[in-house]
């Protein structure tokens, strides 16, 4: 098999792939390999901005971090942006293509390993070692056919496979034996060992069921990761799991609340606050009672006129205005500032039926979705106070001003955002805008937090639980093991 590659698959969603992947990336950068993450095909609606001017998966943004490099399109060739359950944007090599329904997508595959191969090729002329991550589980027997997320890719640059469980989620054997029992022979010969992700407790108690693993499968176990308690990645899609949060002895705190759009995009946006020990974030989902805070947030949408339509349903509506009459205030972010507009426009169908939406009407704005999106990373100032902002836009809305707002933020390209004139209601098309310090404690006071603790520095803190995950891969992992299926036995550390 080919050495250069090896890959991660899981048993399931969530199993630890990403983690995994991003703990190897920094490990093999902290032995002076060169190193680049790799994912075929990925289905998220949180992504970045690549150096390049594309568009990948979070995930593969936070591995790039862990390789120590900027992130690129060849990262994560293919991209699926669901707009419905049914429906997804399909982006290749960073920009948007079409959208397509699943049977679609099925058909269009075999031109898409193409793209998945071009950036393999790239990537592995410029690269010692790349660490791929598979999607969801090789086993999905409906999604087998024309295959290149998992076992599809791995077959067709042959390439060594690391299969993954989380034993918190219980059955961790059978998920590996049932994966495993439904892979044909040759991709059962690719699996080269499993971990086991997420354990608690003795591990005394563990080693028979890893023995009586390794006897049935003949395939070693390389290691069993701890639960980690307070590690912070970010989130390739799912929502995270609530913080928990313990009110300040005698310490002023802020409450957020963020309405759970079904196609909420970019939610880690609001990493910084989840982290921010004097802030109490809430993702507020359907049916659930919308309870008093003193900043409202309303997220980014991969589907604006239909998440526009479920707050009006939720109840929302009412619940903002009620906000506003005692004094709280609301931001909104990139789709998030669209609703608070006039109208939204969609003559082309980008994100569903074509067609127009009447907005919140807090801001004289006008949207218009056009299909070429701007892509862009960008720094600039907050107007209010003068407070230094990076962010990026991913968005593909125009949006026209009626009535001159004061900007929220002055950037080289020009304006972003707006201010309304009673100063409660803000807006912008930049994600990322609490990842900076200043702006961050900028944005609390303004929300009401007069009195801050300083707290580190958001970038530091995912370095040091990048660093925290290479630090298991070397005392949980059987490294000898990794070392031969990277075959870096001869290499220097």
């Amino acid at each position: 098999m080919n050495a250069q590659t090896l890959m991660v698959q899981g048993t399931t969603s969530d199993a630890g792939k990403s983690m995994l992947v991003t703990a190897l990336c920094r490990w093999l950068a902290r032995r002076n390999v060169r190193v680049a993450p790799f994912k075929p095909q990925n289905m998220a609606l949180n992504s970045v901005v690549t150096a390049d001017g594309g568009e990948i998966g979070r995930a593969q943004a936070v591995q790039a971090l862990a390789a120590g490099l900027a992130p690129h399109t060849d990262m994560n060739p293919v991209l699926l942006k669901p707009n419905t359950d049914k429906n997804a944007q399909i982006i290749i090599h960073g920009h948007a293509l079409t959208n397509m329904d699943a049977s679609g997508f099925h058909n269009y595959k075999s031109i898409a390993l193409q793209a998945v191969l071009e950036s393999h090729a790239r990537l592995s002329a410029e690269y010692d070692r790349i660490i791929a991550e598979g999607a969801g589980s090789p086993a999905e027997i409906n999604l087998r056919a024309n295959d290149i997320a998992n076992m599809g890719f791995a077959e067709a640059v042959d390439c060594p496979v690391i299969l993954i469980a989380d034993i918190d989620r219980g059955g961790v054997f059978a998920h590996l034996i049932g994966t495993l029992a439904l892979l044909s022979e040759s991709e059962q010969a690719r699996i080269q060992g499993f971990v086991i992700n997420r354990f608690r407790g003795d591990k005394a108690l563990l080693d028979p069921g890893l023995d009586w693993l390794e006897r049935y499968t003949g395939k070693p176990v390389l290691g069993v990761f701890p639960y980690l308690q307070g590690l912070h990645l970010e989130a390739e899609d799912a929502l995270p799991r609530a913080a928990d949060f313990s009110t300040p002895e005698n310490q002023e705190y802020l409450r957020i609340i963020i309405p759970a759009l079904p196609r909420i995009s970019n939610h880690t946006d609001f990493d910084p606050l989840r982290l921010h020990p004097q802030v109490h974030v809430q993702f507020i989902g359907p049916g659930e009672t919308i309870p008093p805070a003193d900043l409202i947030i309303l997220p980014g949408s991969k589907s604006v006129r239909a998440d526009l339509d479920w707050l009006r349903q939720q109840g929302w509506v009412a619940a903002i205005q009620r906000h506003l009459r005692y004094g709280g205030k609301v931001l909104g972010i990139c789709g998030g500032f669209q609703m608070l507009g006039q109208w939204i426009h969609d003559p082309c169908g980008l994100e569903g039926d074509s067609g127009s939406a009447q907005g919140l009407a807090f801001f004289d704005i006008e949207t218009t979705l056009e299909p070429q999106k701007i892509l862009r990373n960008t720094h600039g100032r907050l107007t209010f106070n003068d407070a230094a902002v990076t962010g990026y836009e991913i968005h593909a809305g125009i949006s026209i001003y009626h009535t001159p707002y004061q900007p929220l933020v002055h950037l080289p390209q020009g304006q972003d955002g707006a201010v309304s004139e009673d100063g409660l209601i803000l807006g912008t098309y930049l994600h990322g805008i609490f990842t900076s310090a200043p702006a961050c404690n900028a944005l609390l006071s303004w929300a009401g937090l007069s009195t801050q603790i300083e707290i580190p520095d958001y970038q530091m803190s995912c370095n040091t639980a990048i660093d925290r995950l290479a630090d298991c891969v070397e005392q949980y992992l059987d490294t000898a093991q990794l070392d031969r299926l990277l075959d870096l036995d001869a290499q220097p550390s």
